[in-house]
Order: C-alpha cells, then structure tokens, then sequence
C-alpha cells in the first residue's frame, strides 16, 4: 500500500518541479527567436532557426561588459560586507553580556517589519547629501549589513557549545581571537548561506541601482536589461539572451556552495 502512495507523491512532487522550470524554458526558448516569432499567435514555444547568434548580439547592443564589473564590484562589496559586520553583531548578540541585550536584539528584529520601499526616500536623500551619486559606494553602502544576516549568524553562533570558546580563553586567547579564530571556522555553513543570500540581492537587485545612477557606465546588470524596453516596444529576443547571461553566475554560485547552503539553512536555529 505504501509504494503506491509513494509513487504518486514522488510523481506530483517532479510534475511540480517541472512547473517551476516552464518559465526559465521559455525565457531560453524566446531568447533564441528571432523577433517576428515572439509575436506569432499561437505562441511557439521552439524556434525555427535557433539564433545563437542573438547572445553576442545582446551583449554588444548595451554595454554589457562594463555592467557586469559594477555589478561584480557591487556584489562583491555587498557580501564582503556583510560577512564582516553581521558576524561581528552576531557574536555581540550571540556571545557578550551586556546590558538590555535581549531588548536591543528585539528591537533591532522589528525593523525586519518595515518594507524596504520605505526606507528608499531617507537612503536616497543621505546618499544625496554625501555626494555619491553615480559612484560605488551610493550602490553597495546600503547593503553592507543586513538584520536578516545579524539574526542568521547569531542563531548559528549559539549552536557552538560555549565549553570551546572557554578553553580558548583559558589558553589566554582575546575575545577577537576567540571570534576569529574559534567561532568563524566553526560557521562556514552559516556564513556560506549569507554570503550565497547577499550575493542573490546584490546582483539581482534593480530599483536602487536605478535609483542612485543616471549615466550608463555606472548602471547594472539588471538595470542594463531594461534597456531593450521603450515606450513603443521590447526587443524580446535580445533581452531573454541578456537575462539567460545574467542569470547564470547566481546558478553557479549557487551549485558550488550548495553543500554549505543546506547546512546552514538546516542548522541555523536549531537553539534559541
């Protein structure tokens, strides 16, 4: 009797996978048409003519190289960031007594309720004020640290049996050396799955970016997308090209740390 309901579990299971993947294989499908068949009725979900040609094309229509090193220089701050001051705060929360910590670590969990949008007109105008529009740092300075990445470190550092910590101090070690050198190697799974995360909104993130820059050397990938749209028409197949190219560093960022983003994900949260 088990097989059978095992069978139709596993059987609903991948039918439901597979709809998750309709959409990525239409965005490759169009992304090798040319333009007249995107608008064909009924749609064609293979093209006539394979056109790889249209990913070259794409890449040099907009000035995709220069878009993919702000995006890289962004991303790459954005989870170097986070790293630092994420763990730092973690162990502050996760480790060191210290007056009303519990209180404060609440508090800092209830801007978690405020939406993001909202934050966008005081950041606009601070960054404004600074004078760092179309520069680096009005795009990475904002998601250097995060209360999502505080809140995962910090539930990740109280997993680590204190008893460690204790003998390094015992052996006459520092609280900087205690974090550096005893609780950081033992979060590798942790600080994967943030930096995997930070990396994700980093790269796909598309209103700030656009926000914070009007010349097109400093634009973004996503940004960069845009591009193909205008007021009368989208050049669907060129723009599908761009999203497959962009799309393919979060899948094989994603492939090479998926080990330590399963453990993390399973770990994190496991002592309150």
């Amino acid at each position: 009797m088990k097989r059978p309901v095992t069978f139709v579990i596993y059987l609903l299971l991948l039918l439901l996978a597979g709809s998750m993947l309709i959409p990525f294989l239409w965005m490759v499908s169009t992304s090798l048409m040319n333009e007249l068949e995107v608008y064909q009725f009924p749609p064609k979900f293979f093209p006539s003519v394979f056109r790889w040609s249209n990913f070259a094309e794409a890449m040099t229509l907009q000035p995709f190289p220069r878009f993919f090193l702000n995006t890289m220089i962004v991303a790459a701050a954005s989870v170097l960031g986070q790293l630092v001051f994420c763990s730092m705060a973690a162990y502050a929360f996760a480790r060191l007594r210290f007056a009303r910590r519990d209180k404060i670590f609440a508090l800092y969990l209830g801007t978690m309720m405020i939406p993001a949008i909202v934050t966008i007109i005081p950041a606009f105008l601070i960054i404004n004020a600074f004078g760092w529009m179309n520069t680096y740092w009005a795009l990475f300075a904002p998601t250097v640290s995060s209360v999502w990445g505080i809140f995962l470190l910090r539930q990740f550092f109280l997993t680590i049996p204190r008893e460690l910590e204790d003998a390094a101090r015992i052996d006459g070690a520092s609280e900087f050396t205690v974090f550096l050198k005893v609780i950081l190697p033992l979060s590798k799974p942790a600080l994967a799955t943030l930096a995997i995360f930070a990396f994700m909104g980093s790269w796909k993130d598309f209103l700030w970016p656009l926000l914070v820059t009007n010349r097109v050397d400093m634009r973004t990938v996503e940004v960069g997308m845009a591009n193909f749209s205008n007021l009368y028409v989208t050049d669907w197949p060129h723009q599908m090209a761009a999203a497959v190219v962009v799309m393919l560093p979060i899948v094989i960022v994603f492939m090479v740390a998926q080990k330590y983003f399963v453990r993390g994900i399973t770990m994190t949260g496991l002592k309150g």
